[in-house]
């Protein structure tokens, strides 16, 4: 997935000084997370899980290059946004990737400080020859 373009800041803006610190766009990036869910429309995807792969990017706007302090309490931990995914994922059998791809960019959506969400889904082993994937993509970016 490629990082998403600086969204109405302009060039002053991203120049500009909070608390002494330059201001950059930031994207969180959870890439090739792999787990097994239930999923899907076939007898054998009712019956068991499959594995599916979650890449995921979280716009979260003009922050500044250095935070103003090295607490994981002041940013978004990455290891939420990871555990989000897996349980949004797995908690109940879906049939359709257009469902869980848009429950979980709802869910992401509401985390603090989430401007804009784009997630792809992938089935990995649905077809002997490809993967079948979906992405969304909501909010600002």
């Amino acid at each position: 997935m490629t990082l998403g373009t600086a969204n109405s800041l302009t060039p002053k803006m991203m120049n500009s000084h909070t608390s002494g610190h330059t201001l950059g766009q930031q994207t969180l990036s959870l890439i090739g997370l792999r787990f097994d869910a239930n999923l899907g429309i076939l007898e054998a995807e009712k019956t068991a899980p499959q594995p599916i792969q979650v890449d995921a990017e979280l716009s979260l706007g003009a922050q500044p290059l250095l935070p103003h302090d090295d607490d994981i309490t002041h940013v978004l931990d990455y290891r939420k946004v990871r555990k989000i995914i897996i349980d949004e994922c797995t908690a109940e059998h879906v049939n359709l990737l257009e469902t869980l791809i848009g429950k979980l960019a709802n869910r992401l959506m509401q985390l603090p400080g989430v401007l804009g969400v784009r997630v792809k889904i992938a089935k990995l082993e649905i077809f002997d020859d490809c993967e079948v994937a979906i992405r969304m993509e909501t909010g600002q970016w």
